[in-house]
C-alpha cells in the first residue's frame, strides 16, 4: 500500500470537504433532524458527496464508510469519513467543528485526516510515522496526576438512557480535575489529546466515523487509548477513553 499516496488523497479531501463547510457556514437554509438532537444540513451532505468524489477518483476500488449515506463496497481498503464532526456547532454558528477521515486496511487504521477548516487546523497521522498539527509534529502532555488535569468529555445524542452513571462520571471527574470541557467534537477532542491541549477524553456510544481518524492522531502522538475496563479500544466499541498516559489508570478509576 502506498501510504504516502493514500496520505495526499486523504488531505485532499480533507481540504475539499473543509471548503463546502466554509462556503456554507453561517448560511445554512435548512436542518434536518435525525434524531431529538441529531442533525443533519446541506452542508454534512455536500461535504460528504465532495469528499468521496474526491477519493473514488484516486481510488475507485476501495470501500466507503460514510456517516450520511453508508457503506460503499469495495476492496483495498476502506475510507472512514465523517463530514462534519460537529454538525450542531455548525448549525448555531460555532466554529468547533471538522471533517474527519480515516483509511484503514482489515479493520487496521493506518492514516487520519483531521481538518478543522475556520481554525485553520490540520491534523494528520500515519501509522509509525507520527502526528502533525500543520506540518510539526505533536506529542501529548505530560502531565502527571489527575488533580492537574484538564479533561474534555462528550454526551451522547440519546444521553437520556444513561443519564444517572453519565452524571455520575461527569462530577466525578469535574471534581477531581482542573476542569471538565465539552466542545462537541469527538475527532477534535482527541486530536486536542493528541497536541496536548488536553490531558484525557473520555465518552460513549461514539461510532467509527467519530473516532477513527482521530484515535490514530492521538496514538501516533503518544496517547494511551483504551475502553473504560481499561481494555484495547476498536473503533467498533462503544466507549472511550484517551489520555497522556501518565492519569489513564487515575481516569479509569473515576469512570468504572
Amino acid at each position: 500500500m502506498e501510504i504516502e499516496r493514500i496520505k495526499r488523497v486523504g488531505i485532499a479531501a480533507a481540504c475539499n470537504g473543509g471548503k463546502v463547510l466554509r462556503e456554507h457556514f453561517g448560511k445554512l437554509r435548512s436542518v434536518r433532524k435525525k434524531g431529538a438532537i441529531d442533525l443533519v444540513s446541506e452542508a454534512d451532505i455536500r461535504s460528504e458527496a465532495t469528499i468521496i468524489d474526491t477519493i473514488a477518483k484516486a481510488f475507485p476500488d476501495h470501500a466507503i464508510l460514510a456517516e450520511e449515506s453508508g457503506t460503499h463496497a469495495g476492496s483495498g481498503g476502506r475510507w472512514i469519513i465523517d463530514p462534519l464532526d460537529g454538525t450542531t456547532n455548525f448549525a448555531h454558528n460555532l466554529p468547533l467543528f471538522c471533517v474527519s477521515i480515516a483509511f484503514a486496511v482489515d479493520d487496521r487504521i493506518l492514516a487520519g485526516f483531521v481538518l478543522a477548516p475556520l481554525l485553520g487546523e490540520l491534523f494528520v497521522g500515519v501509522k509509525d510515522q507520527g502526528a502533525q498539527l500543520n506540518g510539526i509534529y505533536i506529542s501529548v502532555s505530560n502531565t502527571p496526576i489527575l488533580a492537574d488535569s484538564l479533561l474534555v468529555t462528550g454526551f451522547p445524542y440519546d444521553h437520556q438512557t444513561i443519564f444517572e452513571p453519565l452524571m455520575g462520571r461527569f462530577g466525578s471527574c469535574l471534581t477531581a480535575t482542573q476542569g471538565v470541557r465539552r466542545l462537541g467534537s469527538a475527532a477534535l477532542d482527541l486530536c486536542y489529546v493528541a497536541s496536548g491541549r488536553f490531558d484525557g477524553f473520555w465518552e460513549q456510544h461514539l461510532k467509527p466515523w467519530d473516532t477513527a481518524a482521530g484515535f490514530l492522531v492521538a496514538t501516533e502522538a503518544g496517547a494511551r487509548t483504551t475502553v473504560f475496563s481499561g481494555a484495547p479500544y476498536a473503533i467498533d466499541k462503544d466507549e472511550i477513553v484517551s489520555t497522556n498516559g501518565l492519569i489513564h489508570d487515575e481516569l479509569l478509576n473515576l469512570l468504572e
